[in-house]
């Protein structure tokens, strides 16, 4: 783990312009073969919260997991990661509003689009309908943030929404809480109750 956290430092440097040599002694150290892209830290949460649950050693399966920090930065984490410099598999999962920015980067390294797989709006969307509205409740509840949740629900802004809608944008609204419940979320579900888009990538590593 500790040597996956550093590869996942050095990648981030590399993307920001600095050298790569450390990330691909790394690489070869952990014996990497695929490398899913991810657009931030909550889905990063959700997919090894996810593989944990399974029973699931990505890191020993040969299979590193990157946050990007956004998915405009998939073209450049593609060509490192793949063609034409460490040459891994690529995967990854995104939102379906940010297709294109995987469709165009993955495709300058020949990665085929079947192996990026879309959540429909976010996957905090895809996990809240895959709980359903009333056990997600249930888990900000049982988190603590019941208050926070009753004083969102009065503001103006957010009445008369879809319960759905209104859980999703919660998660939103401040620091972290995403990243905290890309995992208590996917603790909340049964191991194979897990959203298609999510499943669908673990099943294909």
């Amino acid at each position: 783990m500790r040597e996956m956290r550093a590869f996942r430092e050095e990648v981030r440097g590399w993307a920001a312009g600095g050298p790569g040599g450390q990330a691909s002694d790394l690489a070869t150290r952990l014996g990497l073969r695929t490398a899913v892209l991810l657009e931030g830290l909550s889905d990063l949460a959700a997919v090894e919260t996810l593989a944990a649950r399974r029973g699931r050693d990505l890191t020993a399966e040969g299979v590193c997991v990157v946050p990007m920090g956004g998915a405009m930065n998939v073209g450049r984490y593609a060509g490192l990661l793949g063609r034409p410099c460490l040459g891994l598999r690529l995967t990854g999962l995104c939102d379906e509003g940010e297709q294109r920015f995987y469709d165009r980067g993955l495709g300058r390294t020949g990665a085929p689009r079947r192996d990026v797989f879309v959540c429909v709006a976010d996957l905090e969307d895809e996990l809240i309908r895959a709980l359903g509205t009333e056990r997600a409740e249930e888990v900000v509840r049982a988190e603590g943030d019941l208050r926070a949740w009753e004083t969102f629900l009065r503001q103006p802004a957010h009445q008369g929404r879809p319960r759905q809608r209104q859980l999703r944008r919660f998660l939103g609204t401040k620091k972290g809480r995403k990243i905290r419940y890309g995992r208590l979320l996917v603790e909340a579900l049964d191991p194979e109750q897990a959203p298609a888009p999510l499943d669908d990538l673990l099943t294909s590593l």
